[in-house]
């Protein structure tokens, strides 16, 4: 479980001891494209940390049409964190976009040990800054930046982004239409 370490020392330096708390409480699971790890209207127990893949959370209105809020890539932790938090039921699905290599970690067992290990408790409090600062900088791009400006940030983030998910999926994390997003790249792209 090298990456599991990997994973936590890039949120500083932890002790092997508490590391191997982690990786115990953490299991390999493969999922296929198009599963979901965590569904509107239930519960989450678990969160995951993205060896490989790509998985995105995303609301779904009476319509049909999908609105993705995040897109999580390797080396990221993802899941229903509101509904680990308050026990309340998700309000958005998490869905694998591509087949993933995820490690699951019950949530209850790992608050267990941030309780009984400060360095779990430091990692857990970096994880949750990481998480926010995500967040806060995704409301600023969507309230400030124009959609060719979010497009190119997406690409300097994940340079890979087209190899990986569908040109629909980039378009509707970008918050809008895969035509304007067919606009936006032949504009870029025949300077």
């Amino acid at each position: 479980m090298e990456f599991l370490k990997n994973f936590t020392e890039s949120f500083g330096e932890i002790p092997k001891t508490s590391v191997q708390q982690l990786v115990d409480l953490a299991k390999e699971v493969s999922l296929k494209k198009g599963e979901i790890i965590s569904k509107i209207g239930q519960i989450s127990n678990s969160f995951y940390i993205i060896k490989t893949g790509v998985v995105r959370s995303y609301y779904q209105d009476e319509k049909g049409k999908q609105y993705i809020r995040t897109i999580f890539t390797d080396n990221r932790a993802t899941g229903c964190l509101s509904s680990l938090i308050t026990e309340e039921t998700c309000k958005l699905n998490y869905q694998c976009l591509t087949d993933c290599l995820l490690y699951e970690i019950n949530f209850k067992e790992f608050k267990k040990q941030v309780k009984k290990d400060h360095h779990i408790a430091i990692l857990y409090n970096r994880m949750l800054e990481s998480i926010f600062l995500i967040m806060e900088s995704r409301i600023h791009d969507l309230s400030v930046l124009d959609a060719t400006e979010r497009y190119l940030k997406l690409k300097k983030e994940i340079s890979n982004i087209e190899e990986l998910i569908t040109q629909y999926h980039i378009a509707s994390y970008l918050n809008i239409s895969p035509v304007q997003l067919s606009r936006i790249r032949k504009e870029i792209y025949s300077k």
